[in-house]
């Protein structure tokens, strides 16, 4: 009984790790085309594969087309986010090219920890 114990108390210190990882802040700061952040800033073109490290990060085909609605800045410059068809996240800026520019002006906001949550099927995963 005892080790069955051991057993669920390191399998939550495990889950709970995990959780910490996944919603981890990635930057203070992100710019976007309005101070929402809902208006698209620009349409960009994958110019590699892109697997993401979790579900927080949006994967895609070189070739694919995606609508960038924010960039981190100042810590973490190399992240934007954007979406794809129905999928939505995080991605290297260093892998697609930008096709089209829809804003005159990026504006700077303080992220949210809402911005660090998985999103899947239009809800919030807290792991």
């Amino acid at each position: 009984m005892s080790r069955i114990l051991d057993q669920r108390i390191l399998l939550l210190v495990i889950s709970f790790s995990a959780s910490v990882q996944s919603t981890k802040v990635l930057s203070e700061w992100k710019k976007c085309g309005d101070p929402e952040c809902e208006k698209a800033m620009s349409r960009v073109q994958a110019t590699t594969d892109y697997l993401g490290p979790d579900c927080r990060y949006l994967n895609f085909k070189t070739g694919e087309e995606i609508i960038v609605y924010s960039k981190l800045s100042r810590e973490n410059e190399n992240l934007w986010t954007g979406s794809k068809g129905k999928d939505f996240g995080y991605f290297p800026r260093d892998a697609v090219k930008v096709e089209e520019v829809l804003i005159g002006e990026e504006v700077e906001v303080l992220t949210k920890e809402t911005d660090f949550l998985c999103l899947h099927e239009d809800k919030y995963t807290f792991e």
